[in-house]
């Protein structure tokens, strides 16, 4: 169980990772006009992705196990891709700034928010 300082945590370093899709990926846009409202912005699709993370994923990791075992763990790449989507999509519902056009845009970031939050975390617990 995560305690509330850890999800802070995580929450912080997937807007960090976020920051640098959107600079790396082309389709991966955020729209604010301030650096405040840029960094707002990241931290609540941050917060997004880690609900989106901590209630769909699991299930939709154990429904498409078999498929995911079949294609030798290459489908959690697109269950990836497709949750990161579906976190630009709530984002815009509810107002953020922030789109991501198309799958393969959706696809790449996704990888790129895995590995910049994955390589923080790593430098975080070490501290």
């Amino acid at each position: 169980m995560l305690s509330s300082v850890d999800f802070l945590l995580r929450v912080v370093l997937n807007a960090v990772g976020l920051a640098v899709a959107v600079f790396l990926v082309d389709g991966i846009v955020v729209d604010a006009d301030s650096t405040a409202g840029k960094v707002g912005t990241y931290l609540a699709v941050g917060l997004v992705v880690g609900v989106v993370n901590a209630t769909i994923r699991p299930v939709v990791l154990v429904l498409s196990c078999p498929l995911t075992l079949l294609t030798l763990g290459l489908f959690s790449l697109v269950i990836n891709a497709l949750l990161f989507w579906l976190s630009a999509t709530i984002s815009d519902k509810v107002g953020i700034d922030f789109e991501v056009d198309g799958f393969w845009s959706a696809f790449w970031g996704a990888i790129v928010v895995s590995l910049v939050s994955w390589i923080l975390s790593m430098v975080v617990r070490r501290s």
